[in-house]
C-alpha cells in the first residue's frame, strides 16, 4: 500500500486544519493511524481508526479537539484538527497497520508510513 498525506500548513492557535491519508495499492491493512513528530521529540501516537468497521481512538493530547474519519470508498483517511495548540506543531504522519489494534499503537506495529505533513500552529 502507498499513502499520500497532505493538508497541512500554518495557521494560529484555535484554528482548524484537515489533513488527508489517500491510500493506494495493495490493500488489507486493518487500520490507519496518525502520528506526529515535534521538533526535537519523539514521534507518537495521535489516533487511529479501523478501516472495516471505523471504530476510532485518540491520544489523550487531543481527545476533544481532533476528528479522525475514513470514507472507504475514496480509500481515504481524515484527520480533522479544531481549537489547535502551539504544541500541536508537528509534522504529521499517516500510517497503516496489519495488527488487530484495540487502541493507541506504537511504531513497531506500522506497516507503511507516508510522508509527513508540516502543521504549524502559531500565536
Amino acid at each position: 500500500v502507498q499513502l499520500q498525506a497532505s493538508g497541512g500548513g500554518l495557521v494560529q492557535a484555535g484554528e482548524s486544519l484537515k489533513l488527508s491519508c489517500a491510500t493506494s495499492g495493495r490493500y488489507g491493512f486493518y487500520a490507519v493511524g496518525w502520528f506526529r513528530q515535534a521538533p526535537g521529540k519523539e514521534r507518537e501516537f495521535v489516533s487511529v481508526i479501523t478501516w472495516r468497521n471505523g471504530r476510532k481512538y485518540y491520544s489523550e493530547d487531543v481527545k476533544g479537539r481532533f476528528i479522525i474519519s475514513r470514507d472507504a470508498a475514496e480509500n481515504t483517511a481524515y484527520l480533522q484538527m479544531n481549537s489547535l495548540k502551539l504544541e500541536d506543531t508537528a509534522v504529521y504522519y499517516c500510517a497503516t497497520t496489519l495488527q488487530r489494534v484495540l487502541g493507541p499503537f506504537g511504531s513497531d506495529l506500522v506497516d507503511t508510513w507516508g510522508q509527513g505533513t508540516l502543521v504549524t500552529v502559531s500565536s
